[in-house]
């Protein structure tokens, strides 16, 4: 149940974070509002950081140099959705942002990427997916 409040805070915290990147960029610009954004959730996450203390940063030479590229995916997720907010609307981005999510996060799991365990996705699952789709469809006519 805990994990999925922090879902439903952290879905709803994407939603109000790209609209008002959304209005920083067209004040000032989309990759200065790309960067605002990356310099105060560092400026957050550290601030967060030295309240909790929790981890182990003598383990961060374990980490694989790979998965230390999600702030740079950040950027470009930031960038992307502001412009695409601008464009086409919050609801259509968001509703294309999820459907990207979901069906990225379906290559990972059946294939294993980044060391996950794999899974087994079943029909049901894609035709939820699906339907997702349909209803994003509907909803643009």
């Amino acid at each position: 149940m805990k994990g999925f409040i922090f879902a439903i805070l952290g879905g709803a915290c994407i939603t109000l974070q790209g609209v008002a990147n959304a209005r920083i960029g067209q004040d000032i610009g989309t990759w200065q509002a790309a960067t605002v954004t990356q310099l105060t959730g560092f400026l957050m996450a550290l601030l967060i950081l030295l309240f909790v203390r929790d981890g182990n940063w003598q383990e961060f030479r374990k980490v694989n140099p790979l998965y230390m590229t999600g702030g740079a995916y950040g950027a470009v997720v930031i960038f992307s959705e502001v412009t695409a907010i601008q464009q086409i609307g919050v609801t259509f981005t968001i509703a294309a942002l999820l459907i990207a999510q979901l069906c990225l996060t379906i290559v990972i799991d059946t294939s294993g990427w980044f060391g996950v365990v794999k899974q087994k996705m079943n029909r049901t699952q894609f035709i939820g997916l699906f339907m997702m789709i349909a209803g994003v469809i509907i909803l643009k006519l």
